[in-house]
């Protein structure tokens, strides 16, 4: 899939595959030329994804082929065991979690998971958990502590299900529980958000002692293209809400609501998975070092300190 931002790249790389296919079909010497358009489209693509409009972030967030939450674990741990269901009504399968050894050290990751195909994302619910899957990530978070394991979040959702039947069983009670029970963890928690971070649905598994982006990700209370909607009464005006909701990595950076942001391959994280992966990997093991050299009182008086200092407000 192309997006609109990336079709003058692919024009340039259609037009090189041909370069190479007549030189290689023929006698004529296109080195030079073959050369000139690959320096082309590396400066492109370095001006292109350098200079993203909010918008086109959002875009690549959502990008189909962008890894999820299941795909960084297989892909960067080890011996990973799903644990299942809230105990309570069911097992929400938008909500995924268990241990996994990460170069010998247990973790417990726990994240929201989108699906591949239209049969996924419909029993995924497109990655929008129901009160039972942050109640199942709560008593993940609780088995971890028990057996003093670090804590890994994934963030990737467009909200929590916003259903009548979610709403009948609690979801606003279920975040809740889940920001006020997170402060209070004695082990280690970092966060990173993978995709999209939307609104409660986020925040429920985001209460961490180190929260992270991707580079091509956002996090805001709210949609563009709900804000467009609510605003303009028209989706027309999601770039413009976009841009007003300074919902981008590096404007959450410049206003202390996360802790830092790591960098993707050119392209997005899509492009160079394993890249992506190490990237992330090398993030968590030198963050849970230091975290882990912290006493548990410190880790959880820094976490509340940390939150309760966000936002600007005048008396």
């Amino acid at each position: 899939m192309l997006l609109d931002f990336e079709k003058p790249i692919a024009d340039l790389e259609a037009k090189l595959e041909d370069m190479k296919k007549i030189a290689a079909e023929s006698d004529v010497d296109v080195k030079d030329a073959v050369k000139s358009l690959e320096t082309k489209i590396k400066n492109l693509k370095k001006e292109t994804f350098n200079n993203l409009t909010r918008w086109q972030r959002v875009q690549l967030s959502r990008h189909p082929e962008r890894p999820y939450t299941l795909d960084y674990i297989y892909e960067m741990f080890d011996d990973f065991v799903e644990l299942h269901g809230d105990r309570n009504v069911s097992d929400d399968k938008a909500m995924v979690g268990g241990f996994a050894t990460l170069d010998k050290q247990t973790y417990m990751v726990i994240g929201q998971q989108k699906g591949r195909n239209t049969k996924q994302r419909q029993e995924r619910n497109f990655g929008m958990a129901n009160p039972e899957g942050y109640r199942k990530a709560l008593r993940l978070m609780k088995l971890a502590e028990k057996f003093n394991k670090p804590i890994v979040t994934f963030i990737d959702t467009p909200g929590a299900f916003p259903g009548l039947e979610a709403e009948e069983r609690g979801q606003g009670e279920a975040i809740a529980r889940n920001l006020k029970e997170m402060f209070m963890l004695k082990v280690p928690v970092i966060c990173i958000i993978i995709g999209e971070g939307a609104s409660g649905g986020a925040l429920g598994i985001a209460i961490g002692d180190r929260v992270v982006m991707l580079e091509n990700t956002w996090y805001s209370v709210i949609s563009p293209e709900s804000c467009s909607s609510i605003l303009w009464r028209s989706w027309d005006y999601k770039e413009q809400a976009a841009e007003a909701l300074k919902l981008t990595g590096k404007d959450m950076l410049e206003l202390k609501l996360i802790d830092g942001i790591i960098k993707e391959p050119l392209g997005g994280a899509h492009t160079d998975m394993k890249a992506m992966t190490r990237e992330i990997k090398k993030y968590i093991k030198s963050t849970h070092q230091e975290l882990a050299e912290m006493k548990p009182d410190k880790r959880i008086d820094e976490r509340i300190q940390k939150f309760c200092a966000m936002g600007h407000f005048t008396e």
